[in-house]
């Protein structure tokens, strides 16, 4: 929890700010000036970002202009968490507020001098209609996200893309909350069309980056109502590229927790969004491919692994580390699994040896690098090198940074030692299991990750 100094209710009322009462700036709800107001008084940013719940990153953009403060739900949250009397910033009951534009409709459309319209016993004046026609269409271009404030938003989701790969997943949830929260309540007033798209879209990505840390942690249910959450804000947003991306993420979960046929059914729902080439697409049918192995369907996993190499083909990402991008070392990543379920274990070193020269010695996405380690421990089993598939195994999980030691990987070492024969579980193979173990343990202690998402 952040302390420091409190947040003192006279101030409101005796305070001065650049020489002027701090009472007209709240009459302007200026939220800027109020911020480094308080700010000046040694109540840092962080503390004025807890009590009205934005992010510190938040509530220094507002002190300083880059970020605008003009909705409703937002400017009453400031009020309550800032003690500030509502009246000081107009802020008065929501009946009130109905009752005022009640009594504003009475008094445009109602008597006044002007030339009427009769009909029916009733009359409305020109004048009124045609202030009215204005104020509508006032209304309907309105919107309570500057420009500016929406480029953030989306530059925020990039930003949390690019890191995201190299994060543990307990610390993106706490990041992702804070923007997630964010939308939400723009999202509960209305917007203009073009508006809510956007908001849609970069809800999308960070519901999508929610729930693959969840599905990382092993919380699969939270996973999957964040998937779903993901999908209806990407179907919201209108933008094709968006809905297969979503999808193709969302098949992943069934594919590592469940039952991989449903990752085959999701696949090919993201693959049937659109009928243009892109790179989620390549990333949707390489999915299907590595489940298709996994369930012994051989020739349609053949299939369906070179279909999603000529997608590539066509509209692959280039080299990046950027999550949900789709670059040449990712779908080596699905190959590797995909030839390692159907048992081909010559291909699937190759492919494997292909992927880890491109991630590089110190890759940006080591749990990428983790899993194509565990593909080749399972190769290793396959091929009856028992005591070298669990050294494998260990290493791959032990390199990773104690934080991304995650359920996700660890379901996977627990794979490669129940495909070893009974008889080699002991030496290497009793170790690993024991590790895992341990792992397991150690996860439960960081604690749970529930209260992130909370509200």
């Amino acid at each position: 929890m952040v302390v420091g100094i409190q947040v003192d209710p006279e101030w409101w009322s005796s305070g001065v700010w650049n020489g002027r009462p701090i009472g007209e700036f709240l009459r302007r709800r200026d939220v800027a000036a109020v911020f480094r107001f308080l700010h000046a008084r040694g109540v840092s940013y962080g503390r004025i970002a807890a009590l009205v719940g934005v992010s510190p990153n938040r509530a220094a953009e507002i002190a300083k202009g880059v970020r605008q403060v003009t909705a409703y739900e937002v400017l009453e949250r400031i009020a309550v968490g800032l003690s500030i009397p509502r009246p000081a910033m107009g802020l008065g009951r929501h009946e009130d507020a109905g009752g005022a534009q009640d009594g504003s409709r009475a008094s445009s459309v109602g008597g006044g001098a002007g030339q009427t319209l009769a009909g029916e016993g009733a009359s409305v004046e020109v004048s009124s209609l045609a202030r009215l026609c204005l104020e509508l269409d006032e209304a309907l271009a309105s919107a309570s996200v500057a420009p500016r404030h929406l480029d953030l938003i989306e530059e925020s989701a990039g930003e949390h893309m690019r890191v995201y790969p190299s994060a543990s997943p307990q610390v993106m949830l706490s990041l992702l909350a804070a923007d997630c929260r964010e939308i939400q309540v723009l999202s509960r007033r209305r917007q203009p069309a073009a508006v809510q798209a956007r908001l849609s879209g970069a809800a999308a990505l960070l519901a999508t980056m929610c729930a693959d840390a969840l599905m990382r942690l092993g919380d699969v249910a939270e996973a999957r109502w964040w998937y779903r959450t993901a999908i209806h804000a990407a179907d919201d947003s209108g933008q094709a590229w968006l809905r297969v991306l979503v999808r193709a993420q969302a098949a992943m979960l069934p594919y590592y927790y469940g039952d991989p046929r449903q990752t085959v059914a999701i696949a090919e729902a993201a693959l049937a969004a659109t009928p243009t080439a892109s790179s989620s697409g390549a990333l949707a049918a390489a999915g299907r491919a590595r489940a298709l192995a996994r369930v012994g369907a051989t020739e349609q996993a053949r299939s369906a692994i070179d279909q999603a190499r000529r997608m590539f083909d066509q509209a692959g990402d280039g080299d990046t580390d950027v999550a949900f991008k789709f670059p040449a070392k990712r779908l080596l990543l699905y190959s590797s699994g995909t030839y390692t379920w159907l048992g081909d274990t010559s291909e699937a070193y190759r492919v494997q040896d292909e992927a880890l020269r491109l991630y590089g010695a110190a890759p940006a996405a080591p749990i990428d690098v983790a899993l194509i380690a565990l593909d080749r421990s399972m190769c290793l089993a396959r091929d009856l090198r028992a005591a070298e598939a669990a050294v494998t195994a260990r290493e791959a999980v032990a390199d990773l940074p104690e934080a991304q030691r995650t359920e996700i990987i660890l379901t996977r070492a627990t794979d490669v030692a129940s495909v070893i024969p009974e008889r080699y579980h002991r030496g290497e193979v009793a170790a690993l299991t024991d590790y895992v173990q341990v792992c397991r343990e150690r996860a439960r202690r960081l604690g749970t990750t529930a209260a992130a998402l909370g509200p």
